[in-house]
């Protein structure tokens, strides 16, 4: 119980992560103006207006606060439900694709044609897993760069580089790889058409991304808050200096780092594809996806293990 009540006033007091650091000046800045207005009031001046409380009511504020945060929060989900399914069709496509596609060919011989087609499988693979931080650089408008240029052929980085959507590009290559499986005998038309529906819905999900990028909230939306933000903060210390007085200053602070904390969460969780603290951690996602890449290729299927020498007792060893 101490260590859970330790860990709530250490969460209550962190600085990094919060939106503390985009709101500090402003918080400072309101505090000054209400001192200066307390210091105007202890001066016999007439600045107490509590009339100026009914221009802005605070049930009207604070409801275009909930529904600013919201929205964003909504457009933070929706993000991270299209990058979950990306996870999940990604690490389906790579298991039927290293199990379900045949590495007979009768061209070769047996360790010819094991030792090529696992090469054209793990390519595929490295493919997916391209597509992912492909699609993390996209949504962040950066250019492909040397975590993509490991896993595919300097012929394949340099198209990336010059193409307009580098993961639509990697979607049709994979795409092109399942067609030739299915033209060679490989897989059959039930697993092309189940194989070719994972790599839609990855294609989707990068389609729901980019919706998400790009559609912001309503500037007008936005500049109308922070209008009437700016106006409730100017006009209370008149409200509130007959009553508190002194204590105006340190209220203002409380009230604007409440108004204005819950404003920008809003504004920075409205993109969650960037690099803020509080967006998607697409970098670990990607990560998670390369080692289970690398652990389903540590893996031989039962029906291959007699061609490379393996049995279960072997593997558990």
């Amino acid at each position: 119980m101490n260590s859970e009540r330790r860990k709530w006033f250490e969460l209550a007091l962190t600085i990094q992560g919060s939106v503390l650091p985009r709101i500090i000046i402003k918080v400072i800045c309101y505090g000054g103006f209400g001192l200066l207005v307390s210091i105007l009031y202890a001066a016999k001046l007439p600045v107490s207006a509590k009339a100026l409380g009914g221009l802005i009511p605070s049930i009207v504020l604070g409801l275009l606060l909930v529904f600013r945060t919201n929205t964003a929060y909504e457009r933070f989900w929706e993000g991270r439900k299209a990058w979950g399914t990306i996870v999940n069709n990604i690490r389906n496509l790579s298991r039927l694709i290293w199990v379900a596609i045949s590495e007979d060919s009768p061209l070769d011989s047996p360790g010819e044609r094991a030792f090529h087609q696992r090469q054209d499988k793990e390519q595929a693979l490295n493919l997916l897993v391209a597509f992912a931080i492909a699609t993390k650089l996209h949504l962040r408008s950066q250019p492909v760069d040397d975590s993509i240029a490991k896993l595919i052929s300097p012929l394949q980085f340099t198209k990336l580089r010059i193409a307009g959507n580098p993961p639509l590009e990697i979607a049709f290559w994979i795409s092109d790889y399942l067609q030739s499986q299915y033209e060679q005998g490989r897989i059959s038309l039930y697993q092309m058409n189940q194989l070719q529906h994972l790599l839609s819905g990855m294609v989707d999900m990068l389609g729901a991304c980019e919706r998400i990028l790009r559609t912001p909230i309503p500037l007008a939306y936005a500049i109308h808050l922070k209008q009437l933000l700016l106006i409730y903060c100017v006009l209370l210390p008149f409200q509130i200096v007959e009553d508190l007085k002194w204590l105006t200053a340190p209220s203002m602070m409380l009230i604007s780092f409440t108004l204005f904390g819950i404003e920008a969460i809003g504004v920075e969780i409205e993109n969650p594809f960037g690099t803020d603290p509080n967006d998607l951690p697409l970098d670990t996602i990607c990560t998670t996806i390369q080692n289970n890449i690398n652990d389903l290729t540590s893996i031989e299927p039962h029906y291959r293990r007699g061609i490379y020498g393996n049995n279960l007792g072997e593997q558990l060893n």
